[in-house]
């Protein structure tokens, strides 16, 4: 296959033609030149076309005027957090994020180590299309070097925030299993654990890149965690993304609980910590809305994407938001979706609240989640659409990404992906019975 997806989560493909070293330099020269930078960090998760797309981006930066900084292998909150950090016009993160380990990707951060937004990337696209490029003769280029100490300065800016005690954290000597899937957490997240005071028991932590199984931190690709914290009795289990924006738990129980329960928990956290609105995006669990109202604060809702809920937070005034694949954002760390910060806040909730994660989590409603993938090829969806609104016309409706109905206790949302080409379609409701059903009459009319 060959295919480049573009979109506000930046561009990937998989690596050869389709993503190919000069378009890869067109995009970091047209992104330059979008951010006016004059000194853009770099880093990338594991993957083993990593380093080759490290040296281009690099390089292609240094010949576009703009100093490149690079981190070597760090999480895509690392190299968010270290933007703001450095001062830097803008950064470039190397990582497919969840897509299968022949493909590769890069994400654009502004000099506030958010993502560009969406006129920004149209602006970006239109500069790259048009064959408008500015490289700079030898007295314009500029240096490639290198930073360490990324990891650390994260960790301590986590550990440094209001909620978080790590002195109560330590005194629980928690155990905690933890998967790395081989990416760019392996290196961070068990100095994080350590700092706690964790034992920790963990596989698939060689930064190889080299995913065991599928880099997608769901239920059904988590089974080796689940014997783990088993088998050593640990308190908890968390799995990474390859670039660890996300995260997900494994339950006392082994059992792994979904990824929509890391931000309902960080949510609940934070409310009991401070209150204030919340923002989700439009496919995450109607747990957080939950948990919002019993501390009635407003929830809105966004487009799916990290800058869409950034924006909506912004806008909003929100203490936290995020989406349910996983991701937490905290406007009190940085504006990104954190893996590492999840981890930490599990931690802290399990201590303040001295439950085990199992006991906490049975406390929020639960709902079932069904996610399914549909090959869009040859569909045309404004029809399909079109149908499915004369299809449920008891729903409440939003159309500003993709279309979703929601009635009291359920929804379905189908939308084209960002990041694959196929549509995503999850539903919610109260059991999986329901939920499956929404996902059978979509399909239905997919056919």
């Amino acid at each position: 296959m060959s295919i480049l997806m573009r979109s506000v989560s930046g561009i990937r493909g998989i690596v050869g033609p389709a993503f190919s070293p000069a378009l890869i330099v067109n995009y970091v020269n047209a992104f330059v030149q979008l951010t006016g930078a004059k000194r853009v960090i770099i880093g990338r998760d594991t993957r083993p076309s990593g380093t080759m797309i490290e040296s281009l981006v690099a390089s292609a930066c240094a010949a576009s005027g703009a100093e490149a900084v690079v981190l070597g292998i760090a999480s895509t909150p690392t190299v968010e957090m270290d933007v703001i950090a450095s001062q830097a016009g803008g950064g470039i993160i190397i990582t497919a994020s969840h897509n299968p380990l022949e493909w590769n990707a890069l994400k654009f951060l502004t000099h506030e180590g958010i993502f560009l937004d969406e006129p920004q990337v149209k602006a970006l696209f239109e500069l790259v299309d048009n064959n408008r490029w500015d490289w700079k003769d030898h007295t314009g280029v500029r240096a490639v070097t290198h930073r360490e100490g990324a990891d650390e300065r994260h960790i301590e800016a986590v550990l440094k925030l209001p909620f978080i005690k790590p002195d109560l954290i330590r005194s629980k000597k928690f155990r905690v299993a933890y998967d790395a899937v081989n990416g760019a957490g392996s290196l961070i997240v068990p100095k994080l654990l350590k700092a706690l005071g964790c034992d920790m028991e963990a596989i698939h932590i060689e930064p190889t890149g080299i995913f065991p199984h599928g880099a997608e931190p769901t239920p059904e690709n988590l089974v080796q965690l689940e014997a783990l914290v088993k088998a050593k009795k640990c308190d908890v289990g968390f799995a990474t993304d390859p670039d660890a924006d996300r995260c997900a738990i494994v339950s006392d129980e082994g059992k792994a609980i979904g990824e929509e329960y890391t931000l309902a928990l960080a949510t609940l956290l934070q409310l009991e910590f401070k209150k204030g609105p919340v923002a989700i995006n439009l496919s995450t669990s109607r747990m957080v809305e939950d948990i919002a109202a019993r501390f009635g604060v407003p929830v809105i809702r966004t487009k799916v994407g990290e800058i869409n809920v950034t924006v909506g937070m912004r806008a909003n005034g929100s203490v936290i938001g995020g989406e349910g694949n996983g991701g937490v954002i905290s406007p009190a760390l940085h504006y990104g979706r954190d893996g590492i910060l999840a981890v930490a806040m599990t931690l802290q909730l399990m201590a303040q609240k001295n439950k085990s994660l199992s006991g906490i989590a049975s406390e929020i409603p639960a709902y079932w989640i069904e996610k399914q993938k549909y090959s869009v090829a040859g569909k045309h969806l404004d029809h399909v659409f079109g149908r499915l609104l004369a299809k449920f016309p008891d729903a409440q409706r939003d159309q500003q990404d993709g279309l979703r109905f929601e009635w009291a206790k359920s929804w379905v949302h189908l939308r084209a992906s960002n990041t694959e080409p196929v549509l995503r379609v999850i539903a919610e409701a109260p059991d999986r019975a329901e939920a499956v059903k929404l996902c059978k009459a979509i399909e239905e009319e997919l056919a």
